[in-house]
């Protein structure tokens, strides 16, 4: 529900975001994920207030037609966004600042039991990618996420509660990205479960040498095939039966083995 997103800002309202969600579920989505507020690179802050008006009306529309317990995850930083979009029906917390942007959105995980991402960023959206630097990203992004986590259940966040996403893309260099990519089984070792965010992503345009977004789902795919080999859970995507598809070939694949 944002203007500025860099693959498809601007092109929902209330009423069109409704359709395209459901039109998701029925191309085998399993979370609807509603967001206010872009995270894409030099993207500036919105205010809670501003977010709020832009989500509330989808959440609520959607929780009224989607199926009784569907997850509706709010992609918020922001306690009171989140506090907002569980009272309308959402039912899942996706906060790229891992809690550090605001400390009370862990403890509003807490005490409502929904479920919570935790992604890994260097710097905000709207500085991360000027001179993002690691001396060993995938340590580093495992320690990051280790330590959140810590942080999290201090807050009363039930483990069984947490996601984790390394970030691909936030505050990282096309290496880095590809770093972390091939090595996200180091990261499952942190016993939880992943998100992967790849779909349409600028690095992988930078490797095909494609600049428009739209254009890189089949780079999307790839990576949603590699990401279920390695053991990732959920995939946030734009082009949903497509990776499906793909989620669902590898895991057969993957249990025939």
């Amino acid at each position: 529900m944002t203007p500025d997103s860099f693959s498809d800002g601007g092109r929902y309202n209330t009423s069109s975001a409704v359709a395209r969600a459901l039109a998701m579920v029925a191309e085998g989505a399993d979370i609807i994920d509603v967001g206010g507020e872009s995270t894409r690179p030099a993207a500036l802050r919105v205010s809670a207030d501003e977010q709020i008006r832009r989500v509330l009306e989808t959440i609520g529309e959607l929780r009224s037609r989607l199926p009784e317990g569907f997850p509706i995850s709010i992609d918020t930083t922001l306690s009171e966004v989140a506090r907002r979009a569980i009272e309308h029906g959402a039912s899942m917390i996706n906060d790229v600042s891992a809690g550090l942007d605001d400390p009370e959105i862990l403890a509003l995980a807490g005490s409502t039991g929904v479920p919570l991402v935790l992604m890994h960023m260097q710097g905000t959206p709207e500085t991360m990618q000027l001179a993002p630097v690691y001396e060993d990203v995938v340590s580093e992004v495992k320690a990051f996420l280790e330590a959140r986590v810590e942080v999290a259940l201090l807050a009363g966040v039930k483990r069984e509660a947490l996601l984790l996403d390394p970030g691909i893309g936030f505050g990282k260099r096309k290496t880095h990205n590809l770093q972390l990519l091939a090595h996200l089984q180091l990261l499952g070792g942190l016993g939880l479960p992943l998100l992967l965010g790849v779909s349409r992503k600028a690095f992988m345009g930078a490797i095909c040498q494609v600049s428009e977004p739209a254009e890189l789902m089949p780079a999307t795919i790839a990576c949603t095939a590699l990401g279920v080999q390695a053991g990732v859970k959920v995939f946030r995507v734009h082009d949903v039966w497509q990776n499906r598809q793909a989620a669902d070939v590898a895991w057969a694949i993957l249990q025939g083995a």
